[in-house]
């Protein structure tokens, strides 16, 4: 059997369905744990500790640190979540992302000749359990039962995509060049390199690190190109974070460095430690072939480690992420509250619609006495800042009515109650800034004409 364009095709397939498996299982599991996932992780962060707990759960349900991350990036943006207690939650997410990674070891392993064995191992077991999930899918009714149809589907489909991928590079064992190529890669900086690559470029770490579980199947991937990938990997996984801050608050941004220098950090001490062993003492197994096992004990180890000495220095974590996001002139926009990605948890957006909506409230109330006070002997009005909040007040009936129309899965009868009249209040508040705005045009023209109220 020949390495070709076949099996490229092949992997890359395999390497598809590995994604779809592991987002249709994650989704699955989220959706039935139902919005309290969200709720809980927004409430449950009052100190490190309990949110290192919480982002590690999560990131094990949604099978997902970026989706976990990207979550906390959302919160502190809509102002729901500090800074300094995202840092605990993106610490237990890099744990948790590690889950998938060890779930995945489980399919190696040769047949034991045993047909009920072998058909309990998860690579054969997973045809059987896709089979299932498509039953309960087409008999289901409710969404629940469906969200559970999707779990097992997922799951399966999630091994068969390793699979695929370890079948497609079998072949790659008998090149002589494949063995050169990750002999090169032993090269630390290149190591990393590749690995922070490939992560960014398809934005799963738990992917990436599937994928050389998968090419180290064919014995030809060593201790020493193993590792610098793996740290590159957990690097490269910060690109979604980063791009899903774009946009956001300064906070939103500095939680994406955190993300970042936990794992640049973390990585550059490994590699220092690592390499200053090998030279000196040397480790008996660095040029031995890493199995899938060797590279989910790695992964783990290098987050349970980083995590537990920077958990004394989360801090420094914070100092730094705001030396690299410096506070600017620049305000903040009051209506980067609306996070899109709480439309999918109905009572998270409902809070911030009304946290706007209290805004809005602010900003028509302070435009009436602007308008109103001047005329009965107050301080003349600012009208820079007066236009400043009808512009506001307009801008934001578009914004948070659009926002409410958008949220999905609003199923509770309260939750209806309450969209409708959040909708009534934001119409009202525009027309209150509208109404002050004519108090306020017309009580210019009033002092321009030399005109005043008599004290009778």
């Amino acid at each position: 059997m020949e390495f070709d364009v076949l099996s490229i095709v092949q992997m890359i397939g395999g390497l598809a369905l590995f994604i779809y498996g592991m987002t249709t299982m994650g989704k699955g599991l989220e959706r039935a744990a139902g919005s309290k996932l969200e709720k809980t992780l927004e409430k449950m962060t009052g100190n490190v500790f309990t949110a290192l707990i919480m982002g590690m759960v999560v990131t094990m349900v949604i099978q997902s640190s970026s989706a976990t991350t990207v979550m906390v990036v959302g919160f502190v943006n809509a102002g729901i979540m500090t800074l300094k207690q995202s840092v605990g939650v993106i610490l237990g997410a890099n744990i948790g992302t590690t889950v998938t990674a060890q779930i995945l070891r489980l399919s190696g392993g040769d047949g034991s000749g045993n047909l009920f064995m072998d058909l309990l191992k998860p690579k054969n077991l997973a045809y059987i359990i896709v089979l299932v999930g498509v039953i309960i899918m087409m008999l289901a009714k409710k969404r629940r039962t469906r969200d559970i149809a999707d779990i097992f589907t997922g799951f399966g489909i999630l091994f068969i995509g390793m699979a695929v991928m370890e079948g497609a590079v079998a072949p790659l064992a008998d090149l002589p060049q494949f063995a050169d190529l990750f002999a090169a890669i032993s090269n630390p900086v290149l190591g990393v390199v590749v690995g922070a690559g490939v992560t960014a470029i398809i934005q799963s770490s738990s992917a990436s690190v599937g994928i050389l579980q998968a090419l180290s199947t064919t014995g030809a991937i060593t201790y020493s190109a193993a590792i610098p990938i793996i740290l590159g990997q957990n690097i490269g996984t910060c690109i979604t974070a980063f791009l899903s801050s774009l946009g956001g608050s300064k906070n939103a941004r500095r939680t994406a460095m955190v993300h970042f220098y936990f794992n640049l950090i973390g990585s550059i001490a490994f590699l220092v430690a690592i390499y200053a062993v090998q030279y000196t003492v040397g480790f008996s197994f660095w040029e031995n072939p890493i199995d899938k096992g060797g590279i989910a004990n790695f992964h783990t180890l290098f987050n349970v480690t980083c995590t537990l000495l920077f958990l004394p220095f989360t801090g420094l974590l914070v100092k730094l992420a705001k030396w690299s996001v410096p506070t600017g002139e620049t305000q903040e926009d009051p209506l980067a509250k609306l996070e899109p990605r709480f439309l999918t948890t109905p009572a998270l957006a409902l809070d911030q619609a009304q946290r706007c909506i209290a805004d809005m409230g602010e900003a028509a109330k302070s435009n009436f006495h602007l308008a109103v006070d001047p005329m009965f002997g107050g301080s003349a009005a600012s009208e820079e800042i007066f236009r400043e909040h009808e512009a506001f007040l307009d801008r934001a009936e578009v914004e948070i009515g659009r926002y409410l129309t958008t949220m999905h899965n609003v199923r509770s009868v309260d939750q209806r109650r309450q969209s409708a009249e959040m909708m009534h209040s934001l119409s009202d508040f525009e027309k209150i800034g509208d109404y002050a705005q004519n108090i306020f045009d017309r009580a210019d023209e009033f002092r321009q004409a030399g005109l005043s109220f008599s004290t009778t």
